[in-house]
């Protein structure tokens, strides 16, 4: 039986993680079960997370397989694809200087940010009155 090497990596954003499954295969992207179409129907998320494919001209070299939890669509979508950069550069680790000028290699750090006693949110106040 022999083995067909699988890199697996993570990535993250916001609230979102993406662990990420690279097998060599024909290019089909599969997140929670779905394909990738059918879990991020708007077509800016799709060209999102094929741009790291893209970059390194491997859009049929691999079959991925994605496990996103937490956030939303898009946060999900930034995971998914830093997820895909980082199991590429274990693939081969010249696709870095190509990822790297894209920012594709660089987490997102923005998080919400957390709500603060005596307000009703992160930043905004109660009405203040003066008499």
């Amino acid at each position: 039986m022999v083995t067909v090497p699988a890199f697996t990596a993570t990535g993250r954003r916001k609230c979102s993680v993406a662990r990420v499954r690279l097998v060599a295969g024909t290019g089909k992207i599969e997140v929670n079960g779905k394909s990738f179409e059918e879990y991020f129907p708007t077509t800016a998320l799709q060209n999102s997370i094929v741009t790291p494919l893209t970059l390194t001209k491997t859009n049929s070299s691999y079959d991925i397989t994605v496990n996103a939890t937490g956030g939303g669509a898009t946060g999900q979508a930034g995971a998914v694809r830093l997820g895909i950069a980082r199991a590429l550069l274990l693939v081969d680790a010249n696709h870095r200087p190509t990822l790297k000028v894209e920012g594709l290699l660089t987490r997102d750090p923005r998080m919400k940010e957390r709500k603060k006693s005596g307000q009703p949110g992160a930043r905004k106040r109660f009405q203040f009155s003066k008499r």
